[in-house]
């Protein structure tokens, strides 16, 4: 029996590294890897790097670096899926941004050039408070971010991983477009609240405007591209368009997304917020 052979891009990304570790638990599937840091690089600034690493390929998971709402994604993912359908790859999985306009228009590529494809959207990942832009706030003990009202259905990383598992390994999420979310809306505020309640810690939450959130990564020297990126879905995507929640994980996992209380939890005994 020939194995599936499928491409996991952005392979040690929040959502890549789950993909891969459940595909290893699967004896009729040929993982290859996409990261700039493989043996066979792979850099979406790069098209020359793409060919070598979707030779033999069948299946592609898209994660897009830094993200599908910058200005050069639209482009990109044209060239890049028109190049996957040439070489053979038979289906594109990929991971969208729930309510951003300029994603979907990359998702509306994948389907014109995809042979067969699933489209993943996600809300705000619950790991951005362990594993990326949120972490270091809380070890500092004070989370200081504009729109605090907002509400969002944060999303676990294990369940949308679970999901693309699906996607990629069952024909039946072809054609389908999914969007996933939590269970229950939450407002920043009350994450990092659920944050200090499971970790013991007194971690204190501070609203500010756009543009002293702005100001506060300028003072910090972040890149200002990640800059304009923060501000785009801080300013576009959380202006209420994705205050409600869906079912979608149930429908294809046959189970409820996992709350944001049960995350805070499990990753309150790892340590990472004692740090």
């Amino acid at each position: 029996m020939n194995k599936k052979k499928i491409l996991v891009l952005g392979s040690n990304g929040k959502t890549g590294r789950r993909v891969v570790e459940r595909l290893r638990n699967n004896s009729d599937v040929e993982i290859r890897l996409g990261s700039r840091s493989e043996k066979i690089p792979f850099d979406w600034e790069k098209p020359e790097t793409w060919e070598n690493v979707l030779k033999d390929i069948e299946i592609v998971y898209v994660t897009f670096q830094p993200d599908l709402a910058i200005p050069s994604a639209v482009e990109t993912m044209e060239k890049f899926t028109q190049t996957a359908t040439k070489l053979g790859v038979q289906k594109i999985v990929l991971l969208s941004g729930r309510g951003e306009k300029e994603a979907q228009l990359c998702e509306e590529i994948v389907k014109q050039n995809a042979k067969n494809w699933t489209i993943v959207r996600a809300s705000w990942f619950n790991q951005n408070f362990s594993e990326s832009i949120f972490l270091e706030p809380i070890l500092a003990g004070i989370v200081a971010l504009p729109r605090a009202e907002a509400l969002e259905p944060f999303t676990d990383a294990d369940d949308i991983a679970d999901v693309v598992l699906e996607a990629l390994l069952n024909e039946s999420h072809n054609s389908k477009t999914y969007e996933l979310t939590g269970p229950r809306l939450l407002t920043f505020k009350e994450a990092v609240n659920t944050i200090a309640e499971s970790t013991g810690r007194n971690i204190t939450f501070q609203g500010l405007s756009l543009e002293e959130y702005t100001q506060m990564l300028k003072e910090y020297q972040v890149p200002e591209d990640h800059i304009w990126l923060v501000n785009y879905l801080f300013d576009e995507v959380l202006d209420g368009r994705n205050s409600h929640i869906t079912s979608d994980i149930e429908k294809v996992l046959g189970r409820k997304a996992k709350d944001f209380s049960a995350y805070a939890k499990e990753t309150a005994k790892t340590g990472i917020w004692n740090s």
